[in-house]
């Protein structure tokens, strides 16, 4: 770590015109910003109800839990995949890498704070810093829409892989999924900060100048959200790349259709304004709606239709 560059969470005016012109530094910005305050967004935590999130994620696509030995995260973010899968049973070690210098920093930080052996670098998917077959398993969650050349990151997983060792991407968006997703995500941003503006509502209204910073930052996605995908697309490019045993599959309809304006809302009123009640509701009602679109849905409805998609495959041996 002491060779990677510092994080910096606050771009200056220069930095943010060029990023608009460069997905790569866009996605150092925007995650860079966000590290500090991402597992919170994201109601994410390491404790027995992501632990089962992830592991279940994992085995759902994968059709098992290992274990294995040696594990690497592409953009790892905090962390959220590699650690719960490794207090799940599912790793035993790990390594993670993102190219933003935050997020690894917050990724290291909280693996140290579970008490598990990770390492970690700054790091391009698309280049991996590691060796041919080291590693038994590679991972990432809502990662490969972020990727520009998502086929060179394939063939950089196939050859860091072991013979045999397996690759599992959870949680990329897909072509029809994105479109609800995001059109309910603004629409639910523009209601509550319209709305908080009436002189009875203003205590739930966040301050103007946050306001206009997650604005800012949310316009990065334009270029940090580089890819959506066909399934079967995606089942394609793996193969291209050499893997075999590959297998793509979709969740989330009714739960995304719940989740996008929920986290949206969230995101929206000033921090601690909902409370325990609130996280709880939103928790349970997404888990119900997630149990109806596994056993109900997804037994009736194309894959396509569904919000996440993941893939798996392995190294030949």
């Amino acid at each position: 770590m002491a060779s990677d560059p510092a994080p910096n969470p606050h771009a200056t005016t220069e930095q943010m015109e060029a990023a608009w012109k460069d997905p790569k530094l866009a996605n150092v910005l925007y995650h860079d910003w966000e590290a500090g305050t991402y597992d919170e967004k994201w109601s994410i935590s390491y404790d027995e109800r992501c632990i089962t999130y992830a592991t279940d994620r994992f085995r759902a696509v994968s059709g098992g839990v290992g274990p294995y030995g040696h594990a690497l995260e592409l953009g790892c973010g905090t962390g959220f995949f590699l650690l719960n899968l490794m207090q799940g049973g599912v790793i035993e070690k790990g390594s993670v890498t993102d190219l933003s210098p935050g997020m690894v920093e917050v990724a290291l930080r909280n693996a140290e704070n579970l008490g598990l052996p990770v390492d970690g670098r700054v790091a391009d998917a698309e280049r991996i810093p590691y060796d041919d077959n080291t590693f038994d398993l590679v991972i990432g969650h809502a990662v490969l829409h972020h990727i520009p050349d998502v086929g060179a990151a394939m063939k950089e997983v196939q050859r860091v892989l072991k013979p045999g060792g397996r690759f599992v991407f959870a949680g990329d968006p897909t072509n029809i999924g994105n479109f609800y997703a995001r059109k309910l995500g603004q629409l639910t941003w523009w209601l509550t900060t319209n709305v908080t503006k009436a002189p009875a509502l203003v205590e739930w209204r966040r301050p103007q100048e946050e306001l206009d910073e997650s604005s800012r930052a949310a316009a990065l996605e334009a270029v940090v959200d580089l890819h959506t995908f066909d399934p079967a697309d995606l089942e394609r490019t793996a193969r291209a790349a050499g893997a075999r045993e590959v297998k793509a599959v979709t969740e989330e309809l009714s739960a995304a259709l719940f989740g996008w304006p929920v986290r949206t809302f969230e995101a929206a009123v000033p921090k601690g304004k909902l409370g325990f009640g609130w996280a709880m509701f939103a928790y349970r009602t997404w888990q119900r709606l997630s149990w109806v679109d596994e056993k109900v849905l997804a037994k009736v409805l194309p894959r396509e239709v569904f919000y996440n998609v993941s893939i798996t495959g392995r190294k030949p041996l």
